[in-house]
């Protein structure tokens, strides 16, 4: 029993690495892209928070809001480019509002002309396979209006001791998620 324990549990961490190496080498592919990949991170309070992305560009195209091919009201996008989003948190916090564990999360929005949501799923994946059933929170968040920006940009601001805004920002489009650590 103990030697079938032992063996499964390799299987599983085996399945593990296989899975977070294959993403990974997707990522760090050496090709150009026309989409190039991002990363930004923002330690607040003691916790780490790490958003990896593909960058679209405007090029001419439009973005958000109807006939958008980019990224359609009230369809759901994939937040940037390519592979899925992903979202790291070394601790648990509250992400806009709502309690999220430590880990690694796909980020997924649904763009809206009022209002927007935002989606932590635990699918990490192309970026076009979600999967509803993974979503791990929803919250809402309100677009506003900024300085125009033809590159698709994930960062923060708003920071203190505690908390920070993570912002969507594309064309002249932004929205904020509160993050506060717990």
């Amino acid at each position: 029993m103990k030697k079938l324990l032992q063996l499964t549990f390799l299987m599983v961490v085996t399945a593990f690495f296989a899975t977070e190496f294959s993403y990974a080498q997707e990522r760090g592919s050496d090709q150009n892209r026309a989409s190039p990949n991002a990363s930004v991170s923002q330690t607040i309070g003691t916790t780490v928070v790490t958003v990896t992305y593909g960058r679209p560009g405007l090029k001419g195209r439009s973005y958000f809001g109807e006939g958008s091919q980019l990224a359609p009201v009230g369809t759901v996008w994939r937040t940037g480019a390519n592979e899925s989003t992903a979202i790291t948190f070394s601790d648990d916090l509250s992400f806009g509002g709502e309690s999220v564990d430590a880990g690694t999360y796909s980020l997924y929005t649904i763009p809206g002309e009022d209002e927007w949501t935002i989606i932590l799923n635990n699918k990490l994946s192309w970026g076009t396979q979600y999967d509803e059933a993974e979503d791990v929170v929803r919250v809402m968040a309100s677009p506003m209006e900024a300085d125009e920006s033809e590159w698709f940009e994930i960062y923060f601001d708003e920071l203190s001791a505690d908390k920070a805004h993570m912002n969507l920002h594309w064309g002249a489009t932004k929205v904020a998620v509160p993050i506060t650590t717990e």
